[in-house]
């Protein structure tokens, strides 16, 4: 499986987990606040601070009929339109914070929902975009983007196997086919119960590209599972504090948080390791008990090896197990005391 590269880093198996911080509307109309998060998701442990690229314009119509009103969950009630409206992140903005996430040090991406969105992008020299699970489905604007052949990431949520084939398909035959998928549960917040990250296993398996979860769960839970299935990337939301009133605070990670969350990630990452038997290094100081042959009775010089005076004990500074039967009627070459571990220097045949 190839992985997918990222200016100097590489994303894909066997790699480190490469760990992206959303943004999305938790700068509550700030541009201080949102250079401040940039700087807080950097500290956190993030590798890639990602914003979204709309207008309220590019994402529906001013219209205050039924279809434009969320009906339930976390943001009902509200219009579409007018929603968009606080969430969304002026375009003015977005090519002084990629500025600051270079100074920062963190990798900067958005998400466009429009192919005016990925003009602006491409003004702005963007490295690698994402694709929104919502937006999987409007496939001219997932083969626009793919046409700039930058690599892309992209979220599932809802879509059919058959719905995520024809987006890759799109990804390929417009572009460079760099690709990587996420699984996503496209609830605010999603419950762990309904991830199902085995699906995720299966979308590496049926499209032969790096995976990850982007999650918007609560807690670490979902992450480090997915890392331990082999995720390349994790995606969380990321805001300064949840009290900071905005539409997408409800659902995201403090720095402290998501501090956590990386650290989980990273020692995941160990833990899952590389295929390796043998004794690791923290069992070296352990080996020693194991079982090995003891002479378990004073034998004299001349006298047989029995199952009265040999054993196969605790610790393993004598002769494997594996030699018990054949040592069995071998006679001493010299007195051996009990407690003795039994080697074949001391014995002789039979």
């Amino acid at each position: 499986m190839e992985g997918i590269k990222i200016g100097q880093r590489v994303i894909g198996t066997g790699l480190p987990v490469y760990v992206i911080a959303e943004m999305s509307a938790n700068h509550a109309g700030s541009l201080a606040r949102a250079k401040e998060i940039i700087h807080a998701a950097k500290e956190s442990g993030a590798d890639c601070i990602k914003i979204q690229t709309y207008t309220p314009d590019t994402l529906t119509i001013d219209c205050d009929s039924k279809y434009f009103h969320i009906s339930d969950g976390t943001w009902e009630g509200e219009n579409l339109y007018h929603l968009y409206e606080k969430a969304y992140t002026p375009w003015e903005w977005q090519r002084e914070l990629k500025e600051e996430a270079g100074r920062v040090g963190i990798d900067f991406l958005s998400t466009p929902f429009d192919k005016s969105a990925v003009d602006f992008l491409e003004d702005l020299d963007v490295d690698f975009y994402k694709i929104a699970s919502f937006e999987l489905v409007d496939l001219p604007l997932i083969s626009y983007t793919a046409s700039k052949g930058k690599p892309i990431i992209m979220s599932t949520g809802m879509a059919t196997l058959g719905e995520i084939e024809e987006a890759v398909n799109a990804v390929r035959n417009a572009g460079r086919g760099r690709l990587a998928l996420l699984r996503c549960a496209s609830a605010y917040p999603a419950v762990t119960d309904e991830m199902n990250l085995r699906t995720m296993q299966n979308m590496a398996e049926v499209f032969g590209v790096p995976v990850g979860l982007s999650d918007h769960s609560m807690g670490s839970v979902g992450a480090v599972a997915a890392v331990a299935l082999g995720a390349c990337i994790i995606e969380k939301h990321f805001c300064l504090d949840r009290s900071i009133e905005n539409p997408d605070a409800l659902f995201s990670m403090n720095p402290q948080e998501f501090g956590q969350m990386v650290k989980d990630v990273r020692q995941a990452e160990k833990a899952v390791g590389c295929v390796k038997y043998g004794v690791t290094k923290q069992e070296e100081s352990s080996i020693v008990f194991r079982r090995s042959i003891f002479c378990v009775k004073d034998i004299k010089k001349g006298e047989k090896l029995t199952e009265e005076n040999i054993r196969v004990i605790r610790p393993g500074y004598g002769l494997a197990p594996k030699y018990y039967q054949q040592v069995l009627g071998q006679r001493a070459l010299q007195d051996i005391e009990r407690g003795t571990p039994l080697g074949f220097e001391l014995i002789g045949g039979k």
